[in-house]
C-alpha cells in the first residue's frame, strides 16, 4: 500500500505554480520526498512510545498503537543472521553492499510465466531484496509475481512480445527487534539482549550462565555476539528496515515526461499522503524562498502533530 511519487509531485507543483510561486525540479522533488519520507517514518517510534504510556480507545479504526503499528509494519521484515567464521558473533541479515538498485528486462514468451535474473538483479535477489514488476509499463500487484532467487515467477500469462520490466531494491537494516535461536527439532528460543556489565556478571556464576535453552546476546558494531559460545548457527532476527528512496524517474526533452517503470513511489502508508505533500512543500518554500507557503506548511504540520498527540 504505497504513495504514488507522480501523485504527490503532481500535486506539489499544482500547489506551487497556482499562483506562480515558483518551480520544483524533479532531482529536488526526489531529493526532498527521501528526506520527507525519512523524518515521517523516524516519528513513528517515539510517537509509539508516548501512545503506549497513555490510555486508547477500545474502538474500530481508532486506536493510536495499532494505527502506528500498522504503518511501521511495511517495514517489519526477519531474516537468517549468519555467522562470522562459525563462531558466535553474527552479522545481521540483508547487509547488503552492492548497487543500490537494479533493472532487468525480459521480453514475454507465451507460454512462459518464469524468467532467469542474471547480473546485479540476482545479486539484489539472492539478498531478499524488494521488488516491483511492470508489464507493458502497467505495474503488477504484489500477488500477482513472486521472486525466489535467480526466478521471477509470473501468476498471469503475460501477451507474447510484450515487456517485462522487474527493479529491486536492497533492504537496509534499520532497528532490531526479537533474536530467535531454533537448532534441528529443539523448540524456538528468544535469547536475551544484555549489556557488557551485565554479561560478566552472568558469565561468571554457574547459576545464571546462559544455555542453550536461555541463550543472550550482545549487540555491538552492527553484530550479534551469542552465549554459550556453542551457539554458531540457527539465529534468526526480527527487524525493521529503511523504507527505499521515492524516485521520480523521467525523459527529458522539451519537458519531463514521467517513466513509472523506473520510479520508485513512497513506501509510506496511505494515510500519510497529506502530511507528506505538506512536508514537501516546506521544504519547497525553503527552495524558492516563499515564506507564505513555509508558514502554511509549518503550521498544518504543527496543528496535525497536536492532533495526533493528544
Amino acid at each position: 500500500m504505497a504513495i504514488n511519487v507522480n501523485t504527490v509531485y503532481q500535486t506539489v507543483l499544482l500547489i506551487l505554480n497556482k499562483e506562480q510561486r515558483g518551480y520544483m525540479t524533479p532531482l529536488e522533488f526526489n531529493k526532498i520526498g527521501a528526506q520527507t519520507q525519512s523524518e515521517i517514518f523516524g516519528t513513528y517510534f517515539e510517537s509509539l512510545n508516548q501512545q503506549l504510556r497513555v490510555p486508547q480507545a477500545n474502538a474500530d479504526y481508532s486506536d493510536r498503537v495499532v494505527n502506528l503499528d500498522e504503518k511501521i509494519a511495511i517495514f517489519k521484515d526477519y531474516g537468517n543472521a549468519t555467522s562470522v567464521s562459525s563462531s558466535n558473533v553474527f552479522n545481521l541479515p540483508n547487509q547488503y553492499s552492492g548497487t543500490s538498485s537494479a533493472t532487468q528486462q525480459f521480453t514475454a514468451v507465451d507460454p512462459q510465466l518464469t524468467y532467469t535474473l542474471t547480473g546485479d538483479a540476482l545479486s539484489l535477489s539472492n539478498n531478499n531484496a524488494i521488488s516491483d514488476v511492470f508489464v507493458n509499463d502497467v505495474e503488477l500487484a504484489s500477488t500477482e509475481y513472486s521472486v525466489s532467487g535467480a526466478t521471477l515467477t509470473l501468476v498471469n500469462q503475460p501477451t507474447a512480445g510484450q515487456i517485462i520490466i522487474i527493479n529491486l531494491y536492497p533492504k537496509q537494516f534499520y532497528r532490531l527487534g526479537q533474536v530467535l535461536y531454533q537448532v534441528g527439532a529443539l523448540d524456538t528460543e528468544e535469547a536475551q539482549r544484555v549489556d557488557r556489565g551485565e554479561l560478566y556478571h552472568l558469565l561468571s556464576s554457574n547459576l545464571t550462565k546462559p544455555t542453550t535453552v536461555n541463550p543472550i546476546y550482545t549487540y555491538e558494531n552492527n553484530q550479534l555476539t551469542v552465549y554459550p559460545t556453542s551457539i554458531v548457527s540457527g539465529l534468526a532476527v526480527s527487524y525493521i528496515r529503511k523504507p527505499i528512496p521515492p524516485i521520480w524517474s523521467f525523459t527529458s526533452g522539451s519537458q519531463y515526461v514521467f517513466q513509472p517503470t523506473s520510479s520508485c513511489n513512497f513506501e509510506l502508508h496511505i494515510s500519510e499522503q497529506v502530511e507528506l505533500i505538506v512536508r514537501i512543500l516546506l521544504y519547497a518554500g525553503v527552495v524558492i524562498k516563499n515564506q507564505e507557503i513555509i508558514q502554511v506548511a509549518a503550521s498544518q504540520i504543527q496543528q496535525e502533530n497536536i492532533n495526533q498527540k493528544s
